[in-house]
């Protein structure tokens, strides 16, 4: 498992520069309004929220939700995804807190946050039962975790079936990562069940209350075939503490 967790940290570190690049021409075009349409749905309107990001990637969601008033803070097990995303606030001009961290046993205190946001993390986790256990310890009562993500193991595609696409998000990522890639997919399918069932089941067991999926996410967001076209079927778990 810690094997399989530092092949994933690797493969991201040497992802972060274009995936950066990437993220930061997300930010100028129409899914950035729908990104934050999606996120209305579950977080509370009002007071800013301390929120946390988990799995920042590029600091895309941190800097939507600092753009917008909140108290964020966002974790990556990457270090260079990390330095990366403090560039991408300092561009895009938000004030968002950025920390080398692992997202399954994040270093807060208990009922840190009021929120808990992350998008196309929670498949990567080899241990997503103890980071569901210790997202609910790091909620406020009555917080929620936000979770954006789709059965990538059991919906797996592969680079042929992508190459009949016009375009997509890999598209220009190197062939030899994109093998690397789905050699991490595959070594990931030995630990996950059927999602988001199992999503269910792992959250009720660490505490989550009411729980709601939205299935049509990835519909919504990902309207056009363009350079970040995710052709999987992505959902929304909303889980309330």
């Amino acid at each position: 498992m810690e094997q399989l967790k530092e092949h994933v940290r690797n493969y991201w570190t040497r992802r972060a520069p274009s995936f950066t690049r990437q993220r930061l021409r997300e930010w100028k075009s129409a899914k950035l309004g729908r990104w934050r349409r999606e996120l209305g749905h579950y977080l509370p309107s009002g007071n800013p929220l301390r929120i946390l990001d988990a799995g920042t990637g590029a600091g895309f969601l941190a800097c939507l939700l600092a753009a917008a008033g909140h108290e964020v803070t966002g974790i990556d097990f990457s270090e260079k995804m990390i330095r990366y995303a403090e560039t991408s606030a300092k561009t895009l001009k938000v004030a968002a807190r950025f920390l080398v961290m692992d997202a399954e046993a994040p270093a807060f205190p208990e009922e840190s946050f009021d929120a808990i946001v992350t998008r196309n993390l929670t498949w990567t986790l080899p241990h997503l039962d103890e980071a569901y256990q210790a997202w609910y310890k790091l909620l406020a009562p009555g917080g929620v975790l936000v979770n954006f993500d789709a059965d990538y193991c059991h919906d797996f595609s592969s680079a042929e079936d992508l190459s009949l696409l016009p375009d997509h998000a890999h598209k220009r990522i190197p062939a030899a990562l994109l093998k690397e890639g789905d050699e991490i997919t595959l070594e990931l399918c030995a630990y996950q069940q059927k999602r988001p069932e199992w999503d269910v089941r792992l959250l009720l067991d660490a505490g989550f209350g009411r729980i709601s999926i939205d299935a049509g996410v990835g519909g919504r967001i990902y309207a056009e075939q363009d350079e970040f076209y995710n052709p999987a079927a992505v959902f929304a778990i909303a889980a309330h503490k």
